[in-house]
């Protein structure tokens, strides 16, 4: 576990340079976030999409759902943010604990909203959302992990 959990940090920082990553330090994530509004929100969004699908195919060497999910997991991961995958029966739970204030809860639900369902749009997204925390409910099988894409036909 330790040893995978290793390469993917590494893997990570290996193509982070390559897709144009540069670190930002909180406070000014939090404050730019502070300034955000609903359409600004939605133009960040509608921005960064194009490049959200092109890190994922770059990385991952293929665009699906589980590709883009542990992509966005490697980044939470590698930039500081805990979040976790929870399986309840076909529920899958998806919590992301940022503290970078309400603003940077709105974006990161409207970013998987976006994420969702641009891969499964008749599905019924369930957020819980506060300042510090996203958590997404979403019905996906007992059979979903999204670290299996590569034994996908």
């Amino acid at each position: 576990m330790v040893r995978q959990i290793l390469e993917k940090y590494i893997q990570w920082y290996r193509f982070s340079s390559k897709i144009g990553m540069i670190p930002v330090p909180k406070d000014i994530l939090e404050s730019l976030g502070a300034e955000l509004d609903e359409k600004d929100i939605d133009e960040i969004i509608t921005l960064m999409f194009p490049v959200i699908k092109d890190t994922v195919l770059f990385i991952k060497g293929g665009y699906d759902l589980k590709r883009c999910i542990e992509t966005l997991e490697d980044y939470m991961r590698a930039s500081g943010m805990n979040s976790d995958h929870r399986v309840e029966g076909d529920m899958h739970i998806f919590l992301i604990q940022h503290e970078l204030g309400i603003k940077w809860s709105v974006f990161t639900e409207q970013l998987l909203t976006h994420v969702f369902r641009n891969f499964l749009p008749e599905k019924e997204l369930r957020f819980q959302t506060t300042e510090t925390t996203v958590i997404l409910s979403i019905s996906l099988g007992s059979g979903f992990d999204e670290h299996d894409y590569h034994t996908d036909h």
